[in-house]
């Protein structure tokens, strides 16, 4: 059995199928797989909003739990996470109601991360985390050391 355009070569299927989209052939559109694709792209969109939350996540435990360790870089690339963030945000508002969960399963594996990249033990960093969504997000804010 020959593998399909989509099975050999998915740059060029893609391509079809958006000229048959501006064409209006609906008929001829491979339907199941362009669904398949589609729901697709709105699992990759909400991993890349966990994926940035958990990043940003980990450098503000590590700013709290390392204090002798802050300086300008981790400053900056905590204001680099935020400003990622923002952008997919600006870029996909439907993402903004899938926050509160992701953030939760995001917190749990920067807490993770964080002992790891620190050497610390993981009891170091609090279970549940300890900023609120707003402050995780908002340009200003950095936790005190405990």
């Amino acid at each position: 059995m020959q593998p399909t355009l989509y099975q050999s070569d998915f740059y060029r299927w893609a391509r079809q199928q958006a000229d048959l989209l501006r064409e209006g052939r609906f008929d001829t559109l491979d339907a199941e797989h362009l669904i398949e694709e589609l729901e697709a792209m709105g699992s990759r969109e909400r991993r890349e909003l966990a994926n940035r939350l958990k990043v940003l996540l980990t450098h503000l435990l590590k700013w709290q739990f390392q204090p002798d360790r802050r300086g300008a870089s981790r400053a900056r690339t905590i204001r680099v996470q935020r400003m990622d963030l923002s952008d997919l945000l600006n870029d996909e508002p439907g993402l903004a109601p899938e926050i509160p969960r992701a953030f939760d399963k995001a917190y749990s594996k920067a807490r993770l991360l964080a002992a790891n990249e620190t050497g610390m033990e993981e009891a170091t960093f609090p279970k549940q985390s300890p900023y609120s969504i707003e402050q995780t997000m908002a340009d200003d804010y950095l936790p005190e050391g405990d």
